[in-house]
């Protein structure tokens, strides 16, 4: 099969895997670019769990809470060029579409399309921007999250943002809204908790973990029981309450939240990071 050299180098952006090992990747993926990831990772790579963040477009990313606490959203809103995503009008614009769906507390995208800003559902003023701008305009992804207090994170330059729910409410919690939000924007968790851990990721990940202690020459009857602890390791990576603390290496994030207030926890959280 014939790999290109622009797919081995967005091979190697995404996993930092040398250019030998990357084309080898990819043959034997036929091409395929996420199998192509797992191939490195059973042969011992150290590539990411979770994919790193990829541009495929440009945009804004924005979150916002409600005046109340409980209901927080988060837009991203794509356009075609950096040069745009940058323009202070366009991130007004951005930010008052999502003005609009926090007062009107949107549950989806569609909600939102078919609110009203300025006299005009935001689908119509989404067109609008297009005709101004000379560029593609469009809702890229929406989401929310309610519940007794909500937090927001933006992360400077507006390509990633956070949103996170607790089951508790009260002004003592605002750093510990904040300081989670922050790490879900920075450690990229895959799910909560491990029971929001989808079967086929699960699977992989033994599958993975198999083949990884295979390569390492171990032996087969030992295989199950070294995945099963690679795939604890995975958890402690990949879910947010079972992620080691960023402010404090010798807590996870549900340890902090403890100790913040007794019977703390994240109830819900959400993240948006262009090109992912």
């Amino acid at each position: 099969m014939n790999i290109t050299a622009q797919q081995v180098n967005e091979l190697r952006k995404v996993t930092g895997a040398g250019m030998m090992d990357c084309k080898k990747a990819l043959i034997e993926a036929e091409g395929n670019m996420e199998n192509a990831i797992d191939v490195l990772r059973k042969k011992g790579q150290k590539v990411a769990a979770n994919r790193a963040d990829r541009s495929a477009s440009e945009g804004v990313v924005l979150a916002k809470t409600s005046a109340d606490g409980k209901f927080t959203g988060i837009v991203m809103i794509n356009c075609e060029t950096d040069f745009v995503a940058k323009n202070a009008d366009f991130i007004g614009y951005v930010q008052s579409v999502l003005n609009v769906a926090v007062e009107n507390k949107a549950k989806t995208a569609d909600e939102l399309s078919a609110m009203s800003l300025n006299g005009r559902t935001v689908g119509e003023t989404i067109v609008d921007q297009t005709g101004v701008i000379g560029e593609k305009i469009e809702i890229g992804k929406y989401a929310c999250v309610t519940g007794e207090s909500t937090y927001a994170y933006i992360h400077p330059g507006n390509r990633i943002a956070t949103i996170v729910a607790f089951n508790k409410a009260g002004q003592q919690l605002a750093q510990a809204g904040k300081d989670v939000a922050m790490q879900a924007a920075a450690m990229s968790p895959i799910a909560l908790d491990k029971g929001d851990v989808t079967q086929d990721v699960i699977d992989r990940e033994i599958e993975i973990g198999k083949d990884q202690a295979r390569q390492e020459g171990k032996a087969e009857e030992m295989l199950e029981k070294i995945a099963l602890g690679k795939l604890n390791k995975f958890y402690k990576e990949n879910t947010l309450l079972n992620q080691t603390f960023i402010k404090d290496a010798k807590k996870s994030v549900a340890e902090y939240l403890t100790d913040t207030e007794k019977g703390l926890t994240v109830t819900d959280f959400k993240r948006f990071a262009l090109g992912a």
